[in-house]
């Protein structure tokens, strides 16, 4: 692994109105990856990812890609250069079947200049592309549910389906905002060994999420927001037996009932 950080973020702030969402938040983030974002809500997640990748632009700070600044490019540029996210909302192309919402990822121009997905060659028939994609991604290729309109697909699918267009852009950073809000245990057990197959391939992640219990089992390392605020950065173990993270998440008052998850 490079011991070089592939993303940094220095001293990123970001203001709205006066009050700050982010103030002077910093951390590294190293290849494969897996690093927890967690918080109450209100503390900034979402502002932070949001910041990184380009659709809303910080007040100041920085961050880098690779040692190049990108905090002032234009989301799509982002995207470009390899960092792709899901959003807490699902955003598919509701009229469009599950499969073809990966084609139009595939038409981009990372994609044909990075020659296609998965282990270089040409890019071949997208819709068969698609099919593979989406099959890695839980969807049984036999079934009719690649071929379903996004519309009629359950918010499980609806999961891995916003995941499946990030592959399709072959990205080196996934920022995944709740992949596991709103999915049953089962769901979310099936969920968990996809996450770990991506970090395997060599993608890094940053995940936000209320899940702990379920984030702990893939993130190797956690980050907590408080107040827009880096609070505490460590192992999960160490963040839950941090008494701040618990006064931040539980109140003061309730410190001493709290078990930690570690």
């Amino acid at each position: 692994m490079n011991n070089q950080p592939i993303l940094q973020m220095r001293g990123v702030t970001k203001t709205f109105g006066g009050i700050f969402a982010l103030n002077e938040v910093s951390f590294d983030l190293f290849e494969s990856d897996i690093l927890g974002i967690i918080g109450p809500n209100g503390s900034g997640k979402t502002t932070l990812v949001n910041c990184i990748t380009g659709f809303i632009k910080m007040t100041y700070g920085e961050v880098l890609f690779r040692g190049k600044n990108i905090s002032r490019r234009p989301a799509y540029k982002i995207a470009d250069m390899g960092i792709a996210r899901t959003f807490q909302i699902m955003r598919p192309y509701f009229s469009l079947p599950a499969y073809k919402n990966l084609v139009i990822p595939l038409f981009s121009p990372r994609a044909k200049r990075t020659g296609g997905w998965r282990g270089g060659g040409k890019l071949g028939d997208r819709n068969a592309v698609s099919i593979d994609i989406l099959e890695e991604m839980g969807f049984e290729r036999e079934s009719y549910v690649p071929y379903k309109m996004a519309s009629n697909l359950p918010t499980g699918y609806l999961k891995r389906l916003e995941l499946a267009r990030c592959l399709a852009l072959k990205p080196e950073i996934i920022l995944c905002d709740e992949v596991f809000s709103g999915l049953s245990m089962s769901e979310i057990a099936s969920m968990v060994p996809l996450i770990e197959r991506l970090q395997i391939e060599g993608i890094t992640l940053i995940m936000i999420e209320h899940r702990l219990r379920e984030l702990f089992q893939v993130a190797n390392r956690v980050l907590v927001l408080n107040f827009g605020e880096k609070l505490i950065e460590g192992t999960p173990g160490e963040v839950m037996a941090d008494k701040k993270v618990k006064e931040a998440y539980f109140g003061s008052e309730k410190v001493e009932e709290v078990e930690t998850y570690a």
